[in-house]
């Protein structure tokens, strides 16, 4: 399944979150790139996020991005030869 825009806008989203905590939200301004701005808002459709400017990662959205956090680590691992 290839990646597209949209879904590659909103991990780069998802990424901004700090997992090491819940008490640490976030906040995207108007002034923000129109993509992380619709990210944002789909990630708050599809109830990762508490508000649709950000807020708080719901449950769903904390595993979602830890997930993707630790996919992103192995991926930018160096091989063991």
């Amino acid at each position: 399944m290839p990646l597209s825009p949209e879904i590659v806008a909103e991990m780069q989203v998802l990424r901004m979150f700090d997992t090491s905590t819940n008490q640490s939200g976030l906040k995207v301004h108007s002034d923000a790139s129109p993509d992380t701005i619709n990210a944002t808002r789909r990630l708050y459709e599809k109830q990762l996020i508490s508000q649709i400017d950000g807020g708080y990662l719901t449950p769903l959205g904390y595993e979602c991005s830890v997930h993707l956090q630790q996919m992103l680590q192995i991926l930018n691992s160096k091989p063991l030869l």
